[in-house]
């Protein structure tokens, strides 16, 4: 009795379907799902956080927390350029005469005191002919320039009273 309802019911449902759609659309349909689901795996899956704690990590093992004119000071990791404590400021302000670009690219670097993670705003300091000394270049975590706030080949002056480039600060913006 109860199979026999049952019946009933889908084979009311299936001349339902039946009265309003073709086999046309309904093979177009099944196309289109077949179809969707063998592209959906080639989407692009956007994996870069892991990438960026990786390269941190790997920086982080030879990072030291002593010497802020050296390449391998923990801030620097993703830093590319001149270091402003080897021109006359420090590793987080411009040194005098060069003002701070109001934009700025960003990286991940881990504190081997802390083993903590932290977020760091690279700023270009500009208004001067670059400084020179202490050149370093970190890739750790850069990205294309289609990725800009990833980037540190741009001069990242834009905003400041001069697109004259200095030296690259290390500023912290708090823990990742």
């Amino acid at each position: 009795m109860i199979l026999d309802a049952f019946d009933r019911m889908m084979e009311s449902a299936a001349r339902r379907v039946a009265q309003r759609s073709s086999r046309r659309s309904v093979l177009a349909r099944l196309g289109t799902a077949l179809v969707g689901g063998a592209v959906l795996p080639m989407l692009p899956v956007d994996r870069t956080g892991r990438m960026k704690m990786a390269h941190a990590e790997a920086f982080a093992k030879t990072a030291q927390t002593t010497d802020p004119t050296a390449c391998n000071y923990w801030r620097y990791c993703s830093s590319d350029g001149y270091l402003c404590s080897c021109c006359g400021g420090t590793y987080n302000q411009c040194p005098p005469g060069s003002h701070a670009s109001p934009t700025s690219w960003i990286g991940t670097c881990i504190n081997p005191d802390d083993n903590t993670a932290y977020l760091i705003a690279y700023q270009d300091c500009c208004g001067k002919d670059s400084c020179g000394q202490c050149n370093c270049l970190g890739t750790e975590g850069e990205m294309p320039t289609y990725r800009p706030e990833l980037n540190n080949d741009i001069v990242w002056c834009f905003g400041a009273p001069s697109m004259v480039y200095h030296c690259s600060s290390a500023v912290v913006i708090g823990k990742a």
